[in-house]
């Protein structure tokens, strides 16, 4: 399991809590040290099954500065995974990924659910 995360992101500190409150063995992977390559994000988003706008990380700065709420849409889904593979501060964490299943954010619920 890869648990990809920033580790000043509170969520991401209550995420990686949870798993080993849990127990729940993962590999480690700073998100901006080692930022989601275009083929990594492809992956994900097509095993997630979710919008492609759920990988974006809308309450960054970046997010904001760059004013992706009004590009996005107009922007074709390679260029989208393309732009979020640029900068791991664009991918909305954290991501753990395990073979078929892919989780974007922390949401304790949906998180037992998969895991538990």
């Amino acid at each position: 399991m890869l648990f990809i995360q920033y580790p000043k992101c509170s969520t991401c500190q209550k995420a990686k809590k949870w798993l080993d409150g849990h127990q729940i063995a993962y590999t480690d992977r700073h998100i901006v040290e080692a930022n989601p390559s275009y083929d990594e994000l492809n992956e994900w988003y097509h095993t997630s099954g979710l919008p492609l706008k759920r990988f974006f990380n809308t309450s960054g700065m970046l997010y904001k500065q760059m004013q992706l709420k009004d590009k996005l849409p107009t922007m074709s889904e390679e260029d989208q995974l393309k732009l979020l593979a640029t900068n791991g501060m664009l991918v909305k964490r954290p991501l753990l990924v395990d073979g078929s299943r892919v989780l974007v954010g922390f949401k304790e619920a949906e998180w037992e659910e998969m895991l538990l």
